[in-house]
């Protein structure tokens, strides 16, 4: 895949138009309406059954992962690890491991593995990397982020009912290096910044201004912008020691909408066309 870049200041960043570069990445299409409320799965309900998903989570890796590319070790053992069926409405569990985004309720989608995995890689995390994500959904992100070696994750999700859901979930998963908070993503987490990076699951129409302060030198930031309810264009940004922000085009994707006040608040940045 071919990558465009540019320099950009630290105070504004202008995605001019969505460049669909060499594969187009389809990523959790945005549902047409709410769907409702589902509650998630705590436990297969079989041996039988943990066996016939682990078999599938395993070809999930290797058919749709590890073949299209990602060869990170680290992230394809958190894909190994992970049990995506737990973070998904009960009755969809049988579906859990295919390469698709799927409906977790609240017009909200948990993104199809394949996307998951890509945009872990592309942060590149290192042991005793902070990294906050913005929108944690059903939680499966954060969970994968967890399983890298040596990194601490902080969430935020701005819904109520899916924060306290996926804060559940992964405390009962032991994964007590995750912090989990509800509120809304615009701006970031700022008393525990600067982080290492950054990884926003929800697509705004311009880069958050407070996500761009608080991501510490060297780190990188992987953000999927556009207009909502169409396609958008995947970026990976690197703060340099200048404070400016190097731009590597990834793709054409389709998330799910930035939703919240901050991101409805003038803030005299340029939206995309």
């Amino acid at each position: 895949m071919r990558r465009n870049w540019l320099i950009v200041g630290p105070a504004l960043i202008l995605v001019v138009a969505i460049a669909v570069v060499g594969s187009v990445i389809l990523i959790s299409l945005r549902n047409p309406a709410p769907s409702p409320e589902p509650s998630t799965a705590t436990a297969p309900t079989s041996a039988v059954t943990t066996t016939g998903l682990a078999a599938q989570r395993e070809r999930m890796v290797i058919d749709t992962i590890e073949r299209r590319g990602i060869t990170d070790q680290d992230v394809l053992q958190a894909m190994r690890t992970v049990p995506r069926h737990l973070f998904v409405p009960e009755a969809d569990e049988a579906r859990a491991y295919g390469d698709y985004p799927m409906p977790i309720g609240f017009g909200q989608t948990i993104s199809q593995p394949y996307i998951v995995a890509l945009m872990t890689r592309l942060l590149n995390l290192q042991p005793g990397d902070k990294v906050l994500e913005i929108g944690t959904g059903s939680g499966y992100q954060a969970a994968v982020l967890a399983e890298i070696p040596g990194v601490e994750v902080y969430t935020i999700e701005v819904i109520p009912e899916l924060a306290e859901r996926a804060r559940a979930q992964l405390a009962s998963l032991g994964h007590t290096h995750v912090h989990c908070r509800q509120d809304d993503g615009y701006y970031g987490w700022p008393e525990q910044a600067p982080f290492d990076a950054i990884i926003v699951t929800a697509a705004p129409d311009h880069v958050p201004q407070p996500l761009i302060d608080q991501l510490a030198v060297d780190g990188t930031m992987v953000i999927p912008v556009g207009p909502p309810g169409g396609y958008q264009t995947l970026w990976r940004f690197v703060k340099d020691a200048d404070g400016e922000l190097k731009a590597y085009n990834e793709g054409g994707v389709a998330f799910v909408p930035f939703t919240g006040e901050g991101i409805r608040q003038p803030s005299g940045e340029a939206l995309v066309p």
